[in-house]
């Protein structure tokens, strides 16, 4: 019961991370979203989803840190990733 519940609250703050990525300005992937707010509203609400299941696996203090430390291990490593795709074509500005 615990690895399941670790595993669904792991996947959903990294799941958040990866549609934050999607909706900002700086997301380097070809098929972009064509409503990025809604992406970033699909973020936000896995990162709550995520902070709940990590706070109910570890407690209140713990499940924060674990849930903030996969957030952002996740938002470092997009990037990175997103540069190991083919390049697009540069938009005119």
């Amino acid at each position: 019961m615990e690895t399941a519940l670790a595993l669904s609250a792991l996947i959903s703050t990294l799941l958040s991370a990866l549609a934050l990525y999607a909706g900002s300005r700086n997301c380097r992937w070809t098929p972009r979203p064509k409503h990025p707010h809604r992406s970033t509203r699909i973020g936000l609400a896995l990162a709550v989803v995520g902070l709940v299941l990590w706070m109910r696996l570890l407690g209140g203090g713990a499940g924060l840190c674990a849930m903030l430390g996969t957030w952002m291990l996740g938002m470092m490593a997009l990037p990175y990733l997103a540069l190991r795709s083919p390049a697009h074509p540069k938009e005119s500005r």
